[in-house]
């Protein structure tokens, strides 16, 4: 089974896992939901012997399958013995945000259909809390739309082959549109010059040259990237002898347009250069 990838994809109802499956079913992934704990060597053996074999398999978790939950260890130890490269991906998303999604949809929590959406999520983190320590990737879904998680399954999917070390997801930010969710690590950069009260700079971002020049030519930032750099270099191999798969590190100024942006692209190309997998996304440089 060396050559068979079997992904397990569990989550909160409401955080997008039916997402996910799509997203993975898009890669060639063959997708089972909520397949019974007893099935599953069943399965994977005959996805395995079939002709041509099939070597990508996602099988969706579910929390009303308690069974299948107490299980999943012993599930995942067997088919890693076997020699099958087994992931595991967990939806989170914050309570607010499902509430809203239920109330938009209005749809009755599974596990809630005599009481409040809000005592079914709470019971539901309860029955996933240790699937969701056995996950490779922890994906908070609270501020995705569902183009974004897709794209970020797709990017953890399909860069876990190659990849060395975890795939990075830098995130820039402005703190006036609060703080990302779910972010590793968290740097603030509005100790650095301003582009803002420039007038001839203040309408353009930190992707245009003249902006990058005016915040990375200083002193600061230029020590900034320089320990930032070393203390990642220092974090990753530590991160992926843990079996981290997916880091993400935040970088925020006030707006989310200039300082963030410039020190994030600049952060990017390092990284790459050491030959890490990097992902980069300006969340708010489209907003005033």
């Amino acid at each position: 089974m060396s050559a068979l990838r079997v992904v397990f994809v569990s989550g909160l109802s409401g955080s997008g896992k039916s997402t996910a499956m799509n997203a993975l079913e898009d890669l060639g992934f063959y997708c089972v939901d909520n397949l019974p704990a007893q099935l599953t060597s069943q399965v994977v053996n005959l996805c395995a012997q079939a002709e041509p074999p099939i070597e990508r398999v996602a099988l969706a978790i579910d929390a009303r399958e308690e069974r299948f939950l107490r299980e999943l260890p012993n599930v995942i130890d067997d088919l890693r013995r076997s020699d099958a490269r087994v992931r595991v991906l967990f939806l989170d998303c914050a309570t607010d945000v499902l509430v809203d999604r239920y109330r938009e949809t209005r749809r009755v929590h599974p596990l809630s259909p005599g009481g409040s959406v809000e005592e079914g999520i709470a019971r539901e983190r309860e029955l996933l809390a240790d699937v969701a320590r056995l996950a490779d990737l922890r994906l908070d879904s609270s501020d995705l739309n569902v183009h974004e998680l897709r794209r970020a399954i797709a990017d953890w999917a399909g860069a876990g082959e190659a990849a060395r070390g975890p795939v990075v997801s830098l995130v820039s930010f402005g703190f006036r549109h609060g703080l990302p969710r779910g972010a590793d690590l968290v740097f603030d950069v509005r100790f650095l010059p301003n582009p803002h009260f420039e007038p001839q700079l203040r309408p353009r971002t930190g992707l245009d040259a003249e902006v990058a020049a005016f915040v990375l030519d200083c002193e600061p930032t230029k020590e900034l990237l320089e320990r930032l750099r070393e203390l990642l270099s220092f974090l990753l191999p530590l991160y992926e002898r843990e079996g981290k798969s997916y880091l993400t590190v935040a970088v925020g100024c006030t707006g989310g347009r200039h300082r963030s942006v410039a020190v994030l692209e600049a952060l990017a190309s390092e990284l790459r250069r050491l030959g890490q997998n990097v992902k980069v996304t300006h969340r708010d440089l489209e907003k005033n």
